[in-house]
C-alpha cells in the first residue's frame, strides 16, 4: 500500500535520508553503521556560506559495535559535511559516551543524559535513537530465533519468540499470534 495521491502538485525542496547496515564480525561482535544525510534541492545560504543545491548540508555517520547481549564496546562519529565547519565536526569524539550502555536498557534515556543538547550534535544523537530497533532486525533469526519453537529439537531453547508482544500485531491475545504462534496465545482470565 502507498500513500495517497497528494491533493496538490507540490515540488521537492529536501531529502533527509538515513541508512543503517549491520555487520557480523569475525570477532563476534557486530558493528551498526548509521548514516543520516540532508540535502536541499535549491542553493542554500547558510550563515557559513552558500550551499549548493545537491550538495549535502549534512552527512553524519555513526557506528557502534555490540556484543551479542547488545551492549557498546566500541563507538565512532565522524561528520563528512556540517553547516558549520571547524565546529559541528568536533563533536565525534564525545560519541564514545555511548560505550558501556545497551540498546535494550534505558538506552534511549542514557543517551539524551549524555549526550543531548549542547553534549552533542542533534543530528547524530537522533540517528543513534534508531539503533535499537535496526540492532533487533539485525539480530533477527541470526542471533535470536523468530519462529515458534513448538517443534524444535531437544537441545533448542523453546523460549516465547522475543518480538511477542513488543508491537500491536504480534500481542499474545492477537489472531496474529493465535496464527502464527499458537502454543503463545494469552489465555483469556477466568470470568
Amino acid at each position: 500500500m502507498s500513500l495517497s495521491t497528494p491533493v496538490s502538485r507540490r515540488a521537492l525542496r529536501h531529502t533527509r535520508a538515513i541508512d543503517i547496515q549491520a555487520f557480523a564480525r569475525d570477532d563476534g561482535l557486530w558493528d551498526l553503521d548509521a548514516r543520516i544525510t540532508d540535502i536541499k534541492v535549491k542553493d542554500t545560504l547558510l550563515a557559513s556560506g552558500l550551499r549548493s543545491g545537491g550538495d549535502a548540508l549534512h552527512d553524519l555517520s555513526l557506528r557502534i559495535t555490540v556484543d551479542l547481549q547488545l551492549t557498546i564496546v566500541d563507538a565512532e562519529a565522524v561528520s563528512d559535511a556540517v553547516p558549520y565547519p571547524g565546529f559541528c565536526n568536533t563533536i565525534g569524539p564525545d560519541y564514545k559516551k555511548l560505550i558501556g550502555l545497551n540498546l535494550m536498557r534505558g538506552f534511549r534515556h542514557e543517551l539524551k543524559a549524555r549526550l543531548a543538547g549542547v553534549h552533542g550534535c542533534t543530528h547524530l544523537t537522533e540517528l543513534a535513537q534508531i539503533l535499537p530497533t535496526a540492532a533487533v532486525q539485525a539480530f533477527a533469526n541470526d542471533v535470536w530465533s523468530t519462529h515458534d519453537s513448538a517443534n524444535a529439537s531437544a537441545e533448542q531453547p523453546h523460549d516465547k519468540p522475543f518480538q511477542l508482544d513488543k508491537c500491536h500485531a504480534l500481542r499474545t491475545d492477537g489472531g496474529a499470534v493465535a496464527q502464527f504462534y499458537p502454543r503463545w496465545v494469552a489465555k483469556a482470565a477466568p470470568g
